[in-house]
């Protein structure tokens, strides 16, 4: 199975993504960390493109064949990238599970932002004018929607698994 984790950044994804794969024995896919790799190897800077996430969709795809299940984390804002996860999770013939993660609370989401460190060396952390500015498409199709708001992080992941059933 590929679940997709995708929401604006501070949101809770990569908590959300870490524990999920701890708990299954899911393949944790993080676009930031591929992106990173991408601007020290001197192929690219930020911001990348859909480098990292062409890197990642590859990715998913090689393990998803091989069996494993993926959990794929971004900020996946645009049409064409969540088309392009649940392509991958197509072509190798398994069940992609959509996820949109939340923190409807802007106060908290703004908190977050302000209060997080960054935990891939050299990764530039959008400030909050460039995350509520930032270019996100609305959602055409279903997904699950994880609100992370006033919630801890077990409930969080209880909502996560019951979505996965």
């Amino acid at each position: 199975m590929l679940v997709v984790l995708s929401g604006l950044p501070a949101t809770g994804k990569t908590t959300l993504a870490r524990l999920l794969a701890g708990r299954t024995g899911a393949v944790h896919l993080r676009v930031d960390t591929i992106e990173q790799a991408l601007v020290r190897s001197g192929l690219a800077r930020h911001p990348v493109g859909p480098a990292g996430y062409v890197v990642g969709y590859a990715l998913a795809e090689e393990h998803l064949r091989q069996g494993l299940s993926v959990v794929a984390e971004s900020v996946n804002p645009l049409a064409v990238t969540r088309d392009a996860w649940r392509d991958a999770a197509v072509r190798a013939g398994v069940p992609c599970v959509e996820v949109e993660v939340v923190c409807s609370d802007p106060v908290e989401h703004r908190r977050r932002v302000d209060s997080r460190s960054v935990d891939i060396p050299d990764l530039p952390l959008p400030g909050w004018e460039q995350i509520v500015e930032r270019e996100y498409e609305p959602w055409h199709r279903e997904r699950a929607v994880v609100d992370t708001a006033d919630r801890s992080v077990e409930e969080s992941l209880g909502s996560l698994l019951r979505v996965l059933g």
